[in-house]
């Protein structure tokens, strides 16, 4: 049975252990990343220039001071999936947008899930936990970045555009510079 549980400092040792030996397993090169890509200032020092032990140590201090939102998948013991997902005015990057309704807004930044567990509806069951989830804080719309075009799971890991599509998500505008998409969703 797959249970779905809000980070917090109680599940730190869960994600780490997640993170350090099996979100990555077949899309290594991204392995140092930690799920810090949307909280680090990019400003201050060029992601590409961030090592795993930088990201690991940022994420650990952000989790133990309940800076950091997102949900773990579990199945028994073991995490089988991560969402990243917390208000838009959580993320440095996304606070400095100028849209009205950031306040207002929940952002899904990513999926990861286990290649053993794919496509067996863990993205989905995440997805509808962080929707309500953004509801229970206030929250008004649900906000993600799909790639249409990606080919790849590693490329999907903003989440396949037909998920968001099938879960009530309807196309917001278009990002020309990389061929994104934005979708949004009304919470209740």
């Amino acid at each position: 049975m797959i249970i779905i549980h809000k980070l917090s400092p109680e599940w730190l040792t869960h994600y780490l252990d997640f993170f350090d030996r099996c979100a990555f397993t077949d899309n290594p090169e991204w392995s140092s990343c930690y799920c810090n890509c949307f909280y680090a200032d990019h400003c201050e020092k060029p992601w590409e220039t961030r090592t795993a032990q930088e990201n690991r140590a940022a994420v650990v201090e952000r989790i133990m001071s309940w800076q950091m939102g997102g949900f773990l998948a579990l199945d028994e013991d073991h995490v089988i999936g991560w969402c990243g997902a917390g208000p838009m005015m959580s993320f440095p990057d996304f606070a400095k947008d100028d849209d009205p309704d950031k306040p207002t807004i929940g952002v899904i930044t990513c999926f990861v899930v286990t290649p053993d567990r794919r496509r067996q509806g863990i993205a989905r069951m995440l997805l509808r936990v962080a929707c309500d989830d953004f509801a229970n804080l206030g929250l008004t719309i649900a906000e993600a970045n799909p790639r249409p075009n990606a080919s790849t799971d590693a490329e999907n890991h903003f989440g396949p555009l037909s998920l968001y599509l099938s879960e009530g998500f309807n196309f917001f505008r278009d990002d020309p510079d990389d061929g994104s998409v934005y979708v949004r969703k009304q919470l209740r």
